[in-house]
């Protein structure tokens, strides 16, 4: 990787990667709910496309079952996307997409969804898109 540190640097990219890919797949299930169209077909279709992924296999399937059985907690995630945030901050680097992935941590935080998978950020894109399940 290179030098001290740089471990600690490519989690932290790992970790923006995931994010970002978490809310792009929640985004894209609920566009599709929106406009009529069965999201599990979406995602089937999906993945035998470019967009294809084992954060779309999995997690788009724990999405659509509306299941956050964790396997990387809310909490976690969060922790980390405020690490590179700061850190982002600390060099003037601006990083849009994984700043709405930690407001969307944050808002699962305030919840109480602490415990639940980092994927329940479909919770709140289907809150604020006013889609919400029971």
């Amino acid at each position: 990787m290179g030098g001290n540190g740089a471990g600690q640097v490519a989690k932290a990219c790992n970790q923006i990667v995931v994010a970002v890919t978490i809310e792009a797949v929640a985004e894209a299930l609920a566009f599709a709910r929106s406009n009529g169209v069965d999201p599990a077909r979406v995602r089937d279709a999906l993945m035998g496309g470019f967009a294809g992924s084992r954060i779309l296999e999995v997690h788009g399937k724990r999405m659509l079952d509306n299941d956050y059985t964790p396997d990387f907690k809310t909490k976690l995630h969060r922790k980390d996307m405020h690490i590179v945030m700061q850190t982002a901050s600390e060099l003037g680097l601006d990083l849009p997409g994984a700043a709405l992935v930690t407001q969307h941590l944050d808002s699962l935080m305030q919840q109480g969804d602490t415990e639940l998978d980092s994927a329940a950020v479909m919770k709140v894109v289907e809150r604020l898109s006013g889609l919400e399940r029971p």
